[in-house]
């Protein structure tokens, strides 16, 4: 069976400010992993961390840019494995904004955990996707508040 993560966060900040923190790459690497992401239909890029050995994980998400609609949707495969080329996840990440009143409500769905070694990388991600969401909001905070975080 194919688990997915869904989640939903609302931030006090218009979907233009918000959308930046997810195409930026400078903004990116601040609440995420370091990047050479780009918002291009199709464009390979790369997020990176420290290798997690014991999720047989060398550090490197690679990815592709599936969809982009500036403002309102954002789509990229997200893949890894223990290195040398070898894939063990194939997952896609599709991030939805919906402008509200006082704010932006932001939907994530992360899919394609259908393997049982995948399992481990789901229940990580299942809450590293909170703790992401929390640290992009006290950025956009920091920022709109007039502090910057070094």
């Amino acid at each position: 069976m194919t688990k997915v993560i869904k989640h939903q966060f609302f931030f006090a900040h218009p979907a233009e400010r918000v959308w930046e923190y997810l195409t930026k790459p400078e903004l990116m690497e601040q609440w995420l992993m370091k990047n050479d992401f780009q918002p291009i239909i199709g464009l390979d890029f790369q997020f990176r961390t420290g290798p997690i050995p014991s999720l047989d994980f060398d550090g490197i998400f690679y990815c592709k840019v599936l969809e982009v609609i500036p403002f309102e949707k954002l789509s990229y495969s997200w893949k890894s494995g223990p290195g040398e080329g070898e894939i063990t996840l194939d997952s896609v990440v599709i991030w939805k904004l919906e402008p509200k009143d006082k704010g932006t409500e932001l939907f994530l769905e992360h899919s394609g955990f259908a393997k049982k070694e995948n399992l481990d990388f789901y229940t990580g991600l299942l809450h590293g996707w909170l703790e992401k969401f929390q640290k992009m909001d006290e950025l956009l905070n920091a920022v709109q508040h007039g502090h910057t975080n070094p």
